[in-house]
């Protein structure tokens, strides 16, 4: 089977659209020390879908604001910038990628499990030393490699749940290593690099799977397993709860919470 080199994959991820300018500014603005909150605020603004999706988020049950948020500049004062600037880039990426992948790919289970992964992974920040927004930018991403190989190698990928068919307990990597010589983990680093994601985020995507992984790509790894993921078995989800370390209390606190956040974010994001 002929191999995809990666930079044709890199290559195509140039050809898939630009994330919107709002929030292509915001992403900038994270390496800015001197921010203006105002400015930044209206250009949100700007974007009117973008706006309604941000703040019927910032008030759903994910931060159970005592009173209803009803603008953006209030957003940015009572959640802060990193808050507001995690929703925004989660409504405007998901609104980049068109659904055109075929069959191989069901678009609204890809994005309902990144929405899931991403709720998780901000659960689990804080107990790993993590940054929470940072950590469900990385959870919604982590997967964006599928999108890549799935909308731009549409023929290929067709290929890959094939090939999983044919390999017990094979993983959606290993197919996909199999049958591009290039995985989702690789594919969707060098889509956080061309969207101007920071390193930490990228480096995360990209390490995700490693055994190794510790940080952030443990963080998103560890979510991944946790968020009722088709790729990993119940096995492999015990071994997160014990890699984690939680007690049964924060084991059965996480079990009930995050699911509830996930239907709600979904019903804002995906339907």
């Amino acid at each position: 089977m002929s191999h995809i080199a990666l930079d044709e994959v890199v290559r195509r991820v140039h050809d898939l659209p630009s994330l919107p300018a709002v929030v292509a500014e915001l992403l900038t603005s994270m390496e800015e020390d001197d921010i203006d909150l105002h400015y930044l605020a209206g250009r949100i603004a700007l974007d009117q879908a973008l706006t309604a999706k941000t703040l019927r988020l910032a008030n759903s049950s994910f931060y159970g604001m005592p009173s209803k948020v009803t603008s953006i500049q209030q957003a940015m004062s009572v959640l802060g910038l990193h808050s507001v600037r995690t929703l925004v880039t989660a409504c405007g990426v998901i609104g980049t990628v068109p659904a055109t992948a075929g069959p191989a790919l069901d678009f609204g289970l890809f994005w309902r499990h990144a929405i899931a992964t991403a709720v998780w992974a901000r659960a689990l920040a804080r107990h790993l030393r993590q940054s929470p927004d940072t950590a469900f930018t990385a959870g919604l991403l982590h997967n964006l490699g599928t999108l890549v190989l799935a909308t731009r190698f549409p023929d290929e990928y067709a290929a890959v749940p094939l090939w999983r068919a044919e390999h017990a307990d094979a993983s959606v990597a290993d197919a996909e290593l199999a049958v591009f010589g290039v995985d989702h983990a690789q594919a969707g680093s060098a889509l956080a690099a061309h969207w101007n994601f920071p390193p930490a985020i990228q480096d995360a995507i990209c390490h995700q799977h490693r055994a190794n992984a510790t940080g952030l790509a443990l963080a998103v790894g560890m979510a991944h397993r946790l968020a009722d993921s088709t790729d990993a078995s119940e096995e492999q989800r015990e071994q997160a709860w014990t890699t984690l370390a939680f007690d049964d209390a924060q084991r059965q606190q996480l079990s009930e919470n995050c699911p509830l956040m996930v239907n709600d974010m979904c019903q804002i994001l995906v339907n």
